[in-house]
């Protein structure tokens, strides 16, 4: 929790830096926010994975402090609810797609859905029309996520898994690879989830309809999703995450 309440202070110290030396704004503007979430999950060993896409959306609330010479700068919140997890693709050691035992022409498949809700907590600046323009902006800052549900999608149990290698980029070992997925099939043992984003994006203000925003985020998970330990099977599992979305806030 404390490398949480670094994060925090290291990205809202430029703010608070710039606003006591540039022009003062006390701009406060809210809307709502939506996109899609291209997740992976950065296991240690290795798991094969493709794109696990999942939604994202919630509340957004800007603030805007100060403008230092061309930086219009502003600490924005959001609250959403956003779909993460992964989807693997199962290859044996040959990098040959894994069948199913009793269907040789359908591939085996796994999928772990978890929902969050999170809070990101960013430094947002902007460079461009402050109003009646286009603008480009970067925004920056830790991400809190609090655990809501999951759910797996498998066509196969940990019964039938073959000593093909199953994806894994370890050992061929059958029960360490039974136990990989068992463990995989259950909830994730750590609720909390926190990390890092950064993103790059549009602001159309077109008055007195409001603000409308497009953005390209990545962010990058420091909380593993299951134990860490010697004994359990990943030294690391954390969210790795593209975001797309969109926005649309009005000035109050």
């Amino acid at each position: 929790m404390k490398k949480t309440y670094a994060l925090i202070l290291l990205c809202l110290t430029p703010i608070w830096t710039l606003a006591q030396v540039g022009e003062h704004r006390n701009q406060f503007a809210v809307g709502f926010q939506a996109g899609y979430n291209l997740n992976k999950v950065d296991f240690v060993p290795k798991v094969n994975q493709g794109t696990h896409m999942g939604l994202t959306g919630g509340l957004v609330a800007r603030y805007t402090c100060e403008k230092y010479f061309k930086t219009i700068c502003s600490i924005q919140m959001e609250f959403n609810y956003s779909q993460l997890g992964w989807k693997e693709d199962i290859r044996d050691a040959s990098d040959n797609p894994v069948h199913l035992r009793d269907n040789q022409e359908e591939n085996e498949r796994f999928k772990h859905n978890i929902n969050y809700f999170q809070i990101p907590i960013l430094a947002h600046l902007a460079w461009g029309k402050e109003k009646q323009g286009l603008n480009f902006f970067f925004n920056a800052g830790p991400v809190l996520g609090f655990y809501l549900n999951d759910k797996c999608e498998a066509n196969f149990t940990h019964e039938t898994v073959n000593e093909q290698g199953r994806g894994y980029q370890s050992d061929n070992n059958i029960e360490r690879l039974k136990k990989q997925l068992e463990e995989k099939e259950n909830k994730p043992k750590y609720k909390f989830d926190y990390g890092i984003a950064a993103g790059l994006g549009l602001e159309l203000h077109i008055k007195p309809i409001g603000r409308f925003q497009i953005e390209g985020r990545y962010y990058y998970g420091l909380g593993n999703l299951y134990g860490d330990s010697k004994t359990d099977c990943f030294s690391r599992s954390a969210h790795q995450t593209i975001i797309l979305r969109g926005a649309y806030l009005i000035d109050i």
